[in-house]
């Protein structure tokens, strides 16, 4: 029986742990947590936001043949959207609305290496 999801894993190309960084601490404002040492040397990192069985974890591991995910995405439940939305963009991260989903607001935009996020929130009734 399936409880939940542990984690979401997203691609990067070699040597991008640095913007990976910048990013999703930065502009995200998610937390970098350790690798276990076995998996330390593969490069790529882990991100956590949130405590508890809400937390959100994203692992982005290096690939040799790095593509970015531009269908595939994770879809990231956000509270107060629109100023998320202005987070992003004022940190210089295009954004782009839409609003086909109902009974929701989303947006998407692109962590550093082209892979899309999906950033959603319920609309309040």
């Amino acid at each position: 029986m399936l409880t939940g999801i542990d984690h979401i894993q997203l691609a990067a190309p070699a040597g991008s742990e640095p913007e990976l960084r910048a990013f999703y601490c930065g502009v995200l404002g998610m937390t970098e947590i350790p690798k276990p040492g076995a998996l330390a040397g593969r490069g790529g990192c882990w991100f956590l936001a949130g405590a508890g069985t809400g937390a959100v974890r994203l692992h982005l591991g290096i690939e040799a043949d790095f593509r970015p995910a531009r269908k595939a995405h994770p879809g990231l439940r956000v509270r107060d959207i629109s100023a998320y939305a202005e987070r992003l963009s004022s940190r210089g991260v295009p954004i782009t609305w839409d609003h086909a989903l109902p009974g929701h607001r989303r947006f998407y935009a692109e962590d550093p290496v082209g892979n899309r996020l999906e950033f959603l929130e319920r609309d309040r009734q």
